[in-house]
């Protein structure tokens, strides 16, 4: 009785470890790492809701290569300790087959580490750090949005072109706004060397009170600002540019500008004549692949995609397609299978830069303005500069990664 209970012990407890990595099997797990709470959450929401729309469809239609995709979110709390700790967490205990996320460039740029140290595929989607693949990148991370080395590019181009001659800088005091500020300032001034520089005004990150630094630009009485902000800060200080009058003195740029998911939050009280860039806008290009995307996640979502949405979605067509080009669920063969990968999207192709995973998407400018078919701005003037034209060379980026 004791050998026959011994070997019913033994067979159950196989049954169990099979059935265990059988179910494990089974499924293609996906963990998002993202600022769930406070300001930022109102992009990183949306980088999610278009992220589960890819992955809904692909479930819906059986998975991908007879496994469904199981998708595990964390909320870092804009904080790149608690990031890298719920990162080291999805990888070694919940043992996911890609990363994605992180609206923050420092956890981005954590989290990234990690994935090269552990050897598994990062997709970041809407940070804007362009260290991310460049001076950081490495085989194992991906970045699925326009970064500040192409808004910078974009916009100096268009600004060496106006008439203005002395600008002030100002903006959020943190990897970011610096980036910006200093890429679209490289840019302009070596398209304009007529262009002059009065000052700068930074203020820390959650500031509320911009009126002390309006004061000090007006004074100067600059032709242009180049305003440096992440999207938290946009409408803190469009809402003081408008109540000082600055708005209507002096035009000023923010990469964000003309994003939906920025100018619809405040709805017709934006100000006009903004000039600002993004790499989405879901009623430009008027196409069917457009139409067709932004009448789907309306009807899912009841609310229009911004360029946060479209960085989720093509962040899940890529980690969907490129399991199905790899023909097997495995991580190296995922990273061998989208380096160089082009995609349909609403946008139009687009692919993933194999020299170094920045995804090759065109950045539109324009200047804001009311419209009487919505209670929200959009973009008017809009101009289109392909992905080509706005990221930096791959020999710049491979002398970069040297440093």
């Amino acid at each position: 009785m004791r050998s026959l209970y011994l070997s019913f012990l033994t067979a159950f407890s196989c049954l169990l470890l099979f059935a265990s990595l059988s179910s494990g099997a089974s499924t293609i797990k996906v963990g998002i790492v993202d600022t769930y709470t406070g300001p930022a959450s109102f992009f990183t929401l949306d980088v999610l809701n278009g992220f589960m729309l890819a992955v809904d469809e692909a479930n819906a239609q059986g998975g991908v290569l007879g496994k469904k995709i199981e998708v595990l979110t964390r909320d870092d709390n804009f904080k790149p300790d608690i990031g890298l700790t719920m990162a080291k967490e999805l990888v070694l205990k919940e043992e996911v087959d890609a990363l994605v996320g992180t609206i923050n460039s420092a956890v981005a740029l954590a989290i990234s580490d990690l994935a090269g140290k552990e050897k598994i595929p990062f997709f970041a989607t809407h940070t804007k750090s362009a260290a991310v693949t460049a001076e950081r990148g490495h085989r194992y991370v991906f970045h699925m949005t326009d970064n500040s080395d192409m808004a910078g590019r974009v916009a100096g181009t268009v600004l060496a072109k106006k008439s203005f001659v002395k600008y002030w800088i100002a903006g959020d005091d943190y990897e970011y706004g610096h980036n910006i500020a200093e890429s679209v300032w490289k840019q302009l001034k070596a398209r304009n060397p007529n262009a002059q520089l009065l000052g700068q005004s930074w203020w820390k990150m959650g500031e509320t009170d911009f009126i002390p630094y309006i004061t000090q630009i007006l004074a100067a009485k600059p032709d242009f600002i180049i305003a440096a902000m992440a999207a938290t800060s946009v409408a803190g200080f469009q809402k003081a540019a408008k109540a000082t009058g600055l708005a209507g003195k002096i035009p000023y740029y923010g990469q964000t500008a003309i994003d939906h998911g920025v100018i619809t939050s405040q709805g017709k009280a934006a100000p006009e004549g903004v000039y600002g860039g993004a790499s989405y806008l879901w009623y430009y290009p008027d196409t069917p692949s457009n139409r067709a995307f932004v009448d789907e996640y309306r009807k899912r979502y009841k609310k229009y995609p911004t360029e946060s949405s479209l960085d989720g979605y093509m962040a899940a067509r890529f980690i969907i397609e490129g399991f199905k080009k790899a023909g097997k669920i495995d991580k190296e063969a995922l990273i061998d299978a989208i380096e160089g990968l082009s995609l349909d999207s609403p946008m139009g192709p687009l692919a993933l830069r194999a020299c170094d995973h920045l995804i090759e998407r065109p950045v539109y400018f324009g200047v804001t303005k009311k419209s009487p078919k919505y209670e929200f701005l959009i973009a008017d003037d809009i101009q289109v500069v392909p992905a080509k034209e706005s990221m930096a060379p791959c020999e710049e980026i491979l002398q970069r990664r040297k440093k």
